[in-house]
């Protein structure tokens, strides 16, 4: 068994190198050692970056572990980097993510009941960016496809798990109350979203204007 200092040193070569996030399965695999000692070696290692204020922290998202500059040292590294073409989610994905993220596993149909109106191409818009995946089909007739949220939303924004969504009671409640459903949403959400599009290839408009 390697010891715990050489098991550290290894993990921050390999997420220094793996770029994405890191799953313990995959590191127990290399080491041959129990996930849940090496899950004790990654959150150590969490704390220390976190203890001497160093200008990459460790950040956790399900079980995986990644390399991310500190926000504090963001408006450097913008300086540094070529600006990139960015622009928030339309207020249509941002009512069907919320919807999906507060109701999974939840098939289309179950959110156009909330929505009242298709969304069809708003799904599909959200699978391409990674926020939104199937997974698996429903018992109900048709065996319809149940979605969910991705690792990737977990990512996007800053959550360790689905435990971390704020308290945002009854989505079936909001989308009753005159409109006020995407005000809402949009309003725990729109801060927080800024995805990286590509200029060569514009999104199409959905039913209601995406």
């Amino acid at each position: 068994m390697a010891g715990r200092k050489t098991i550290k040193s290894a993990i921050e070569s390999m997420m220094f190198i793996w770029g994405e996030p890191l799953g313990i399965g995959e590191m127990a695999e290399v080491f041959n050692e129990d996930k849940n000692e090496i899950y004790a070696c990654c959150k150590e290692l969490q704390e220390e970056y976190e203890r001497e204020g160093r200008g990459i922290m460790i950040r956790e998202v399900n079980k995986s572990f990644q390399f991310v500059t500190r926000k504090e040292n963001l408006g450097y590294v913008e300086r540094l980097c070529t600006p990139v073409k960015r622009r928030r989610l339309t207020q249509s994905a941002l009512e069907v993510l919320a919807i999906v993220a507060y109701r999974q596993p939840v098939t289309k149909g179950e959110i156009e009941a909330v929505r009242g109106i298709k969304c069809d191409r708003v799904i599909e818009g959200l699978e391409k960016k990674g926020l939104v995946a199937e997974l698996g089909r429903s018992d109900a007739v048709g065996r319809p496809i149940l979605y969910g949220t991705t690792d990737a939303f977990l990512k996007q924004f800053g959550f360790e798990s689905l435990k971390e969504l704020p308290d945002i009671g009854d989505i079936e409640g909001l989308a009753e109350e005159d409109g006020q459903a995407v005000m809402d949403m949009e309003g725990i959400y729109a801060q927080q979203i800024s995805l990286e599009l590509n200029p060569e290839k514009p999104e199409r408009q959905d039913e209601d204007g995406e």
